[in-house]
């Protein structure tokens, strides 16, 4: 018992010592149809301050980030010099938090073939396929061929070349990608898709895919072809993608379908979310959604999710420079079917703002989903949202239990539904000038202070 207070001790002047610098967003969230949720923690220009400004990461080459078993990948292209005798290459390099507290994780600078990796924009794209492997792809001109797909083996950073996308006859440019199924291709198929960019409209319609069986070798994923251009568009007045599309693959209903991507979003900074098929053309739009829930200015993002039997639609209401809004997302209900058509708005996060500095037109908002059980073993769901030069955040979704919005268990500051370190370093940073609600006064005698850090050790020793 003794040691176990010496470690909780520890751990809590280490963290007094480096500064804590993961706070939550200080907003509480309405019930909405039996489901609530919190924020767990927040890094950003908003909330945090210097304590984001200040990282690497809050850098216009840091684009994209993602989320898997529990860790947040923010890769950033171009950041750290190496000399290698008469040569340097400005390396990239993945920066990592914990998606429990927001603590900072050891960083991985990339390598290919043992060499640093330097590539121009050469991580401009992060994502995960299916089965827990994290992927990266460099930003790719009107003069490469092939764009290649590299997984990181996340204990060392090495890169391996999973595939050379190519173009063939259409070289456009390429930003972001996605992956669906498997990149080994031991365990499931695998698809990745991007989509053709340009610095101006009216853009080109280009859909770059390539697929591979389970065992199989790769090949062009339209039926062979490498690539398509679409001819369907919404509006019908658009004849393609412009600044910086995204496209997020949409999982199929059953077992047989799960990882075929044949349906998926794409995304582009003068529409909303359009959901196209495998051969081109516009399944849903967002003309017969609500004109309150359409995208207000300029952003690019989304991905689904699923909990307690409903489909939900995370996605990007707007840039920085949306007025009155800020790097935030709307979570909606999809309507029946699934359908973009009658879709209800649950929340808004942040319901204030991550921020509204200029990020020099990236418009790429990354969002990423885990899936889990909460302490009393309910469904529940894990949502990042990152948006680049701006900040970054998780939230957690889960079941209400019926006492409404807010932490319940004695000390559970965050909301999380346990009672743990996590607790303990917002504690921390409430007492270090962060913004929190009530909870944090965890023995109500109205501060925050060591008292209600001793609190909740107590808490954690007798649990």
């Amino acid at each position: 018992m003794k040691k176990s207070v010496l470690l909780i001790i520890a751990v809590v002047v280490a963290a007094l010592c480096g500064q804590a610098k993961t706070i939550t967003d200080n907003q509480t969230y309405p019930v909405v149809n039996g489901l609530k949720i919190t924020n767990q923690w927040i890094l950003d220009r908003v909330h945090a301050g210097d304590a984001y400004t200040s990282l690497d990461i809050c850098n216009q080459r840091a684009r994209t980030a993602t989320m898997d078993q529990g860790i947040v990948y923010v890769s950033r292209s171009e950041e750290k010099l190496v000399v290698i005798g008469n040569d340097s290459v400005m390396q990239s390099v993945i920066h990592r938090f914990s998606a429990v507290d927001g603590h900072q994780l050891e960083d991985l600078p990339l390598t290919l073939n043992g060499n640093p990796y330097g590539t121009f924009l050469g991580v401009a794209s992060i994502g995960k396929d299916s089965f827990h492997h994290i992927w990266v792809a460099p930003m790719t001109s009107t003069v490469q061929q092939y764009i290649p797909v590299y997984m990181v083996d996340t204990e060392t950073g090495e890169l391996t070349l999973i595939v050379e996308m190519d173009k063939g006859d259409a070289l456009q440019r390429t930003d972001y990608l996605d992956v669906i199924g498997d990149l080994t291709r031991e365990q499931a198929e695998c698809n990745i898709m991007t989509v053709s960019g340009s610095t101006a409209d009216p853009g080109f319609p280009t859909l770059y895919r390539m697929h591979a069986d389970q065992g199989g070798d790769w090949e062009g994923g339209f039926d062979g072809d490498s690539y398509m251009d679409v001819v369907y568009f919404y509006p019908e007045t658009k004849t393609g993608f412009s600044l910086a599309p995204v496209i997020k693959m949409i999982e199929g209903p059953d077992e047989e379908s799960r990882y075929s991507g044949d349906m998926f979003y794409i995304d582009c900074f003068d529409t909303a979310p359009v959901i196209y098929s495998f051969d081109g053309s516009v399944v849903e739009s967002f003309e017969n959604v609500e004109q309150e829930l359409w995208p207000k200015s300029a952003p690019n993002g989304c991905i689904e999710f699923k909990i307690d039997g409903r489909d939900f639609l995370v996605y990007s209401i707007a840039d920085m420079n949306g007025n009155g809004y800020g790097c935030q997302a709307n979570i909606c209900e999809l309507g029946p079917g699934p359908t973009l058509e009658g879709m209800k708005k649950y929340w808004q996060i942040p319901a204030d703002s991550l921020g509204k500095v200029n990020d020099s037109g990236l418009r790429v908002h990354s969002f990423a989903v885990e899936y889990g059980t909460d302490a009393n073993g309910n469904e529940e769901v894990t949502l990042l949202t990152f948006k680049a030069y701006n900040g970054l955040g998780v939230y957690k979704i889960t079941l209400d239990d019926g006492s409404g919005p807010g932490p319940v268990i004695p000390g559970d500051v965050n909301g999380d539904g346990s009672v743990n370190i996590s607790d303990i370093n917002q504690v921390i940073g409430y007492i270090l000038g962060g913004q929190y609600a009530a909870p944090a006064d965890v023995n109500g005698d109205g501060s925050v202070n060591i008292s209600d850090i001793n609190m909740i050790i107590n808490i954690i020793l007798n649990s």
